[in-house]
């Protein structure tokens, strides 16, 4: 997979920029990187990478207004990369489109593994591969409501118009689907959507879970406190 895979790395720090890059090169990654926003929006244009991470903390075009542009133009997974665990830098991150944050310093095996859990996820049509769609959703279109989800197609249409999601979000619409009225938990859907092996932040899951309300309807997915998340039958 890695050796196919064009990453955009936006990141200011000469240091941080130059052995990262240089680490994912290493691990088979053809690597643009650059030192700003604006310049790493021209980059995106002009190159079109399989995956970018983004810096939250760079001049021109800091990072979540960079990822904004990006989810304005494309589907491409974002990481967003955080000198800290911050709550507001991690959760505007995920609100301006990004699929999953990692925290500075990292160590760069980690980092690789998270890109390849990104990116296996956006592998096939931006969902599950097509044994694991018609195992789940057993094909076909599901209805709920005004709701239909093509399992086979990955189309979503709300009172017969198409919605836009992202691969993160149908992955996410998926897991909900085939188990409606299920309470899935966050630690679970971390482990089927966002691929971690490990305990993760469940901050990734609210903010996406509240990003696909917005798409599909607020009272579609109900929050089941402290324990999770279900679809409405």
């Amino acid at each position: 997979m890695a050796d196919q895979t064009h990453v955009l790395f936006v990141e200011d720090d000469d240091v941080i920029r130059e052995a990262t890059q240089l680490a994912l090169e290493r691990d088979g990654f053809v690597v643009t990187a650059m030192p700003d926003g604006l310049s790493g929006l021209e980059a995106f244009r002009a190159d079109r990478p399989d995956i970018a991470l983004l810096d939250v903390m760079v001049p021109g075009l800091d990072g979540v207004s960079l990822c904004r542009r990006i989810r304005d133009e494309s589907t491409v997974p974002v990481i967003m990369l955080s000198a800290r665990a911050d709550s507001i830098d991690v959760v505007l991150g995920l609100e301006a489109g990004a699929d999953d944050y990692v925290t500075k310093p990292f160590d760069g095996a980690v980092l690789v593994a998270r890109i390849r859990a990104v990116l296996r996820r956006f592998g096939h049509a931006g969902g599950p591969d097509r044994g694991e769609a018609e195992s789940s959703a057993s094909g076909g279109v599901l209805t709920f409501g005004d709701l239909e989800i093509d399992t086979e197609g990955m189309e979503v249409r709300r009172a017969g118009q198409p919605v836009a999601l992202t691969p993160t979000e149908m992955r996410l619409l998926l897991e909900f689907s085939s188990a409606p009225g299920t309470v899935l938990s966050r630690d679970k859907l971390l482990e089927r959507v966002w691929d971690y092996g490990w305990g993760g932040d469940t901050r990734v899951v609210d903010v996406h879970v509240q990003r696909l309300r917005t798409k599909i309807g607020q009272d579609r997915i109900e929050t089941v406190r402290g324990f999770g998340y279900k679809l409405k039958a």
